[in-house]
């Protein structure tokens, strides 16, 4: 079974996706902050973690610079989810490593096609 770790300190996206990926045969880990994902992390290693950029303690370009320090999750897809979406935001997103970049409001179908496209 393929696992996710799904960012974000939204709880309506939160349940959302989780509900979402669940009947898609994910595993699926929550965070609500950079700071718990990184907790997690020490312990799981997700196949896809869905970040969002603005959350308090951590916010998602810390915690993906975190993730690509860490010779474990190197195999780790990212996909930030945010509502920042100015072109800098993205360009700042993508350079540090995510291997896409979604901005809110989102499709939730068209974001599980995303992460299976990555996957393959």
């Amino acid at each position: 079974m393929k696992k996710i770790l799904i960012v974000d300190d939204e709880p309506n996206i939160v349940m959302s996706l989780e509900y979402t990926f669940k009947k898609n045969n994910f595993e699926v880990f929550i965070a609500r902050d950079g700071h718990e994902a990184l907790e997690i992390l020490k312990n799981q290693l997700p196949d896809v973690i869905i970040l969002d950029v603005m959350m308090p303690m951590v916010d998602g370009f810390a915690t993906l610079e975190h993730i690509k320090k860490d010779e474990r999750l190197r195999h780790c897809k990212v996909i930030f989810l945010s509502a920042k979406n100015k072109e800098k935001d993205i360009e700042s997103g993508l350079a540090l490593g995510a291997n896409l970049y979604v901005t809110k409001p989102f499709s939730v179908k068209k974001l599980v096609e995303q992460v299976h496209e990555l996957m393959h």
